[in-house]
């Protein structure tokens, strides 16, 4: 059964081809059953895949399948070649899954665009390039599918290119994402260089035999693919592109932001995780981005009126946390909230979707309100995502792998009580968002009136991600509620497990303590946000309308003003260089060439004299030149 590996990604790229050859000419439902049927089948056959890796482990705990030789140059031969361990089993299971989920949903919602089949080829491609680079068996190859990826983001994001806005805010995604992917790619060199590799495996063991602890090229190594990772997921300070990428039609940002090019680089940092932990001042760096990126994410999403980049500053947010713990070592952490991350904010996004589609496409979370009985499914769906999110204890999957991620950062020996602390107030600023956001579009008078109830292809996704929202978090339970250890479990033959620190090693009662901290956080949040944007509205509007108040949500607004900084300081000084270098020495030798066209040819039109005897002479003289030449030359 493993050797049906290749399928995975195959399905999707075929129905690529299929819909990018053939898409124009087929009628929507042929469109629909080839975008949803190729990632359907592509879901399947993960499922068969895995169910035959869990009942009967390949030797080594890896199975590696060697499709061909991609070159062979001096020496470096890499090939098309995948390679399944449980890293990227986890990794395939979620994409192919939720990505069904949403093509699902997306075959209603994008019904009747003019764009329909070039929708699905876009989002057939983004599944099979995802596919490619979490399962890829050298760097290469996962670069291809990184790329891949990048592509389909511009345009996906750019879907509805006839907005100006749409077309500015693809670039935006592109041109920023290509900063990390530049580094990301001097990177390979180095590695190369260095290690005569870029065979994953190969290349880790290697690295291990010829590099110490804090060597020069480790660490360089790492800073650049970092640049990689922190690009692709949105991080400080490379994470302005993601909230205008809420241009793109809902589905896309359920996916780039769920469960696929967001998380890469979460992917790139864990499966490279032996170099990172050869360069602890970079796994340091990789956790304090972490830590910052959620709480400047978090901050921002406080006063947002777009419902869709409140989620999307909350998945910068999200990513942080799995940064913070990829930084103290806790990758089997890292993982699991980004498995139940990729439910409960598929989850929001597309209920999200099904509002703003059902308020005849309104995004502003103030004309929205009172909708708990007009759309029930839509709300309860939500609210169990938003709870997810807030990490209501006990019940909500969100609780448990953001649990996990905040006790590691206290007891692990690269973790420490700043990035603790920061982790927790993250968790409060979360509670605080997630429900403003509920008790705004779902509470309070009805500001707009909905249109027709969601179909079933719309609310049946939402009732599977919601009830994944909730039993996601059952896998893994810390020692005070239960000590379930399948995850990590499954987790251990591809990544470390991390060993606590001598001075902090957690007995149940701080474990316990360390719990109900966060417990208490996560229910000071929701109760805050009931005060303030349910019971006494007025208060938060007296609030915003103070000086300080106005200023601070402008500044907040804005995203904490990173755009206008990088206009000042890379932007506009860009442009002015540009501006001199117009006329430059090798700007004026083309000039020069074109003048020199531009008068050759006023002196043959000076020849064009509209008379026949004119023209004659010249023909009889220019045939005795050339009788002339061949006479005597």
């Amino acid at each position: 059964m493993l050797s049906l590996l290749w399928l995975i990604p195959a399905f999707p790229l075929a129905g690529f081809i299929l819909l990018a050859v053939f898409g124009g000419r087929l009628k929507p439902r042929s469109i629909a059953w080839i975008g949803v049927g190729s990632v359907g089948l592509s879901a399947l056959i993960t499922g068969l895949v895995a169910a035959a890796f869990v009942a009967v482990p390949p030797m080594g705990d890896r199975f590696i399948q060697i499709l061909w030789r991609w070159m062979d140059v001096s020496g470096f031969s890499p090939a098309i070649a995948f390679h399944l361990d449980a890293l990227s089993l986890i990794m395939i299971l979620v994409i192919t899954f939720v990505g069904f989920l949403i093509h699902v949903y997306s075959s209603e919602f994008m019904a009747g665009d003019e764009g329909y089949g070039r929708f699905f080829a876009y989002m057939n491609l983004f599944v099979a390039s995802m596919l490619t680079l979490v399962l890829a068996d050298n760097l290469l190859l996962l670069y291809l599918g990184w790329e891949g990826v990048g592509l389909c983001s511009y345009l996906l994001i750019g879907f509805w290119y006839r907005e100006p806005a749409n077309g500015r805010a693809a670039q935006k995604a592109f041109i920023v994402t290509r900063i990390g992917d530049t580094a990301f790619a001097i990177g390979l060199f180095l590695l190369f260089t260095h290690l005569g590799t870029l065979n994953i495996q190969d290349l880790l063991m290697r690295a291990r035999q010829e590099w110490g602890v804090g060597a020069v090229p480790a660490v360089a190594a790492t800073l650049l693919l970092l640049g990689g990772a922190v690009g692709k997921s949105a991080q400080l300070p490379l994470q302005t592109w993601l909230p205008d990428a809420m241009a793109g039609p809902t589905p896309v940002s359920a996916l780039i932001h769920a469960a696929t090019m967001v998380t890469a680089g979460v992917y790139l940092i864990a499966r490279l995780h032996v170099l990172y932990e050869l360069a602890p001042v970079v796994q340091f760096i990789v956790g304090l981005i972490g830590a910052v990126t959620l709480l400047i994410a978090a901050s921002s999403a406080l006063v947002q009126r777009d419902i869709k980049r409140v989620l999307a500053y909350s998945t910068i947010s999200q990513i942080g946390y799995m940064f913070l713990a990829l930084g103290v070592g806790a990758w089997s952490a890292a993982l699991f909230h980004f498995l139940t991350h990729a439910f409960f904010k598929a989850l929001l996004f597309l209920a999200a979707g099904a509002v703003i589609v059902s308020l005849h496409e309104e995004h502003d979370i103030f004309r929205m309100g009172g909708l708990r009985t007009r759309l029930p499914i839509v709300f309860w769906t939500f609210l169990i995502g938003a709870a997810s999110l807030a990490g209501l204890p006990l019940v909500t999957a969100g609780f448990y792998s953001k649990d996990w991620i905040l006790s590691e950062a206290w007891s692990s020996p690269h973790g420490n009580v700043w990035l603790w602390g920061a982790g927790a107030c993250g968790a409060l600023l979360t509670a605080i968002y997630s429900f403003r956001l509920v008790f705004y579009v779902f509470f309070g008078e009805l500001n707009t009136a909905p249109q027709a109830k969601p179909r079933l292809s719309i609310t049946f996704p939402l009732i599977v991600l919601a009830a994944l929202s909730m039993i996601a978090g059952f896998l893994e339970t810390p020692r005070s509620l239960g000590h379930i250890t399948l995850f990590s479990g499954f987790m251990q033959s591809a990544l470390p497990a991390v060993e606590p620190a001598q001075a902090m090693q957690a007995t149940m009662a701080a474990e316990a303590t360390e719990q109900m901290i966060l417990v208490a956080v996560a229910l000071a949040g929701i109760a805050l946000a009931y005060v303030l944007f349910l019971r006494r509205r007025d208060l938060s509007d007296a609030m915003a309308r103070t000086p300080i108040g106005a200023s601070v949500s402008r500044f907040l607004l804005e995203g904490w003003r990173f755009d206008a900084l990088y206009d000042l300081f890379v932007v506009m000084p860009f442009l002015w260089i540009a501006a001199i270098n117009r006329s430059d020495g090798i700007d004026r030798l083309y000039v020069g060439i074109a003048r020199l066209n531009r008068w050759l040819h006023h002196l043959l039109h000076r020849t064009q004299t509209g008379q026949v005897r004119w023209y004659a002479t010249v023909m009889a003289a220019g045939a005795v030149v050339i009788v002339a030449l061949a006479l005597f030359v």
